[in-house]
This record gives structure tokens, sequence and C-alpha cells, in this order.
């Protein structure tokens, strides 16, 4: 193998893979990203057999070939070395890396060694703006929570329907669901003539927001059974730039639908920079369990905001709102109302109650796409 590339490039391919390249000490395989020259593209692969990554740049290749390298070392010399031309060269079983009057020899081991990524079809696929799609999944993505005994949850759900995409998140006690309209979206597909659903895992999830997060352009996902890819396209050529190929989660996803209140007997519309603001204060005076009291007036129009704790004080305030329904008496985990509004995104937030010990959903005003719901604690 021998080629040229910019120093920034390299980083910028290594800062992609490195991120899932985990410290095996019973498969020191997986500390290394596989380097593969071939026809003017320049590929970095890295995977932890739970996730892997292909990354492509374009790349003056004089010679054709393959190494595995410890991905720590190169990421730490290529961010180093100077904003200019490197020279990649295998001589033997090492890694010749020359830029700017610096040499360096990295031993490596063969590219047979390292694991295969497994391959997934590329028969249905759908295709979404990358930038709406990682705002919508980061909605969701922080609720879901590791479980051993329930390992359902531990994933982010998606049911793909006709014109819908829907993605969900649960910790038991909170939930989150995103709706992706697609005619709003401009989307492209070669499925949908069946409906398709699975279970992401969580970390599969916020690798995705990382890294197609901030590209300007298309995203396209493609199902297989037991796996899902997410590919993005190089701007200068209709070649793959990134590609994310990740085992997907088994398990039957709850019916999370049953839990989401079909009507409500309070209903508040709020500021939500103020809620949340006066949410945080309580939180300072609350009590072990977090605990936050809420009492909406109807006749004032507002809610009354209450916390104490008898090891430090107590803590009230009133937030003025528009206010239908009965007057209702409930407490909440500061922390999951917080949760909650921090991914609503619009100025005000519709604030639903249903009884005393019943869920309370939160939602943008203006947007039908983002529901979130959180479960109350109880009177002792």
């Amino acid at each position: 193998m021998k080629l040229l590339i910019l120093q920034e490039k390299l980083k910028e391919g290594l800062n992609v893979i490195e991120r899932i390249v985990s410290k095996s000490l019973s498969l020191p395989v997986l500390n290394n990203v596989l380097i593969r020259a071939d026809k003017n593209f320049l590929n970095l692969v890295a995977t932890n057999l739970e996730i892997g990554i292909n990354w492509w740049t374009l790349a003056k290749v004089e010679k054709k070939g393959e190494i595995a390298i410890p991905v720590s070392l190169l990421s730490g010399l290529s961010s180093l070395l100077p904003k200019k031309q490197i020279n990649l060269q295998i001589e033997d079983s090492f890694l010749m890396v020359e830029c700017d009057g610096f040499k360096t020899q990295i031993k490596g081991i063969s590219s047979e060694e390292f694991p295969i990524i497994p391959g997934v079809s590329k028969e249905d696929y759908i295709e979404l703006d990358s930038t709406v799609f990682c705002q919508g999944l980061e909605q969701v993505v922080d609720i879901a929570v590791i479980s051993q005994a329930r390992p359902e949850i531990s994933g982010i759900y998606f049911s793909f329907l006709k014109n819908v995409i829907k993605i969900a998140a649960t910790d038991s006690f909170r939930l989150g669901e995103k709706t992706f309209f697609l005619e709003k979206i401009g989307s492209a597909s070669k499925v949908f003539d069946k409906e398709i659903s699975f279970i992401l895992p969580q970390k599969t999830a916020r690798e995705i927001i990382n890294i197609f997060g901030e590209k300007q352009n298309k995203i396209k996902i493609y199902f297989s059974p037991n796996q899902i890819l997410f590919e993005s396209q190089m701007a200068e050529t209709q070649h793959p730039q990134v590609q994310l190929v990740s085992r997907l989660i088994e398990g039957e996803y709850p019916g999370y639908q049953e839990i989401i209140p079909k009507k409500c007997e309070t209903q508040i519309v709020l500021s939500r920079s103020e809620f949340l603001n006066q949410i945080k204060i309580a939180a300072l005076f609350s009590g072990k369990i977090s605990e936050i009291k809420f009492k909406v007036d109807v006749k004032k129009s507002g809610i009354e905001i209450f916390s104490q704790n008898p090891d430090i004080g107590e803590h009230r305030s009133f937030l003025a709102g528009r206010v239908k329904g009965e007057p209702l008496e409930i407490s909440f985990n500061h922390r999951f109302l917080t949760d909650g509004l921090l991914n609503v995104k619009s100025s005000e937030v519709i604030f639903e109650l249903s009884k005393e010990e019943g869920p309370a959903v939160l939602k943008p005003v203006g947007d039908q796409s983002y529901l979130y719901v959180a479960m109350p604690i109880k009177a002792s």
C-alpha cells in the first residue's frame, strides 16, 4: 500500500471511527483500525462487534493494500502532525508515516485477523434528511435505560409505517415519542409496502447522532432482520462516505401506546422557559425522592409549584398560564419533567394531566410530532 492524503482528512476519518473502538483485553484486534487503499479511496474500518463503521475519502493511491494499526496511536500521531500531505506506505508489517520531515513507523497486524463487518442487503431502504432525523432521535435517545432484566427498553423502538416513522424510548417511568411525517421531510424509499419495526441499541443511536447529525445531506437506512445500516454519500462523487452497521436488540418492545392518555382532565399552556426555570429552582429544595408538588388553580389561571426539604427549607412559586378543565394536585420527580421540557423545542408547552395518579403529557405548542409522558409520584 502507498498513498498520499491530507492530514486534516486523515484526522477527520479517525475522529469518526475511533469512538466505537473498545479497549479489549480478550480481543486486542478490536483496538485497531483497518486501513485500506484501493481505486483512489482510503477506507478506514473499526468495529466493537456490536457496531461497525466504514469511512472513505478520496486519496492519491499509488499502490493498493491494507493493514490494521492501533487506532489510539495513529489518531494521536495524526493530530500532532503538520496540516500538510501525509505519505502512508506499508513495508513488511509496518505502516510508514511521513509528513514534512516527520518519519514514523507503526507496527501493524495482518488485515486477515481483523473481524469482518456483516453485510446488509440494500434491497429495502428509506432516505431521510440527516439533520431532521438526528434532531428527532436526540429527543428520545437519553430516555432509554440499560436493563439486563428487560433488554427491550435498553434501545430505541422504530416503527416504519406507510407515510410515518415513529421512534420511542422509555425507562418505565417516562416515555418520549417522535413522529416523522414523510411528506414533510422529502423522503425517498424502496420500502413501505410492508410495516417494519425494530429496536436500535442506545449506544448506536448516540453514534448516529454524533456521526450524521452535523451533515447537511441525506441519510439512507437499509433494513435486514438482525442488522441495520446507516449511510451517507460523499459530496464529490457517488460513493458512500460513512457506513454504520449495527446489531439490533432482539425481543418485543412494550406496548407503550397504552400508557399515553387518550384524554385529559386538565390542560395548561405555559411558557416553556419559565416553567423549566421554576422547576429548577424548586428542585433545589426537593427531598430524597426529588418530589415537586403542583397545584393547578383554575380561578387564578395558573399553576402553583411547591417543594420542601426538612433539612433545608421550602420553596413556593406561581406560574400563570392558559388553563382548561378541573383543578388538580399532583407530584412529580423534577428530573423527569426537566428532561421532557429540555426536549420540547417550542416557546410554549402544553402540560396535560389526567388525574391525581395518572401520567402527565408534555407537548410542544404547534407541533404534533413530539410528546413526552411522565409518571407521577403516588401519594403515600
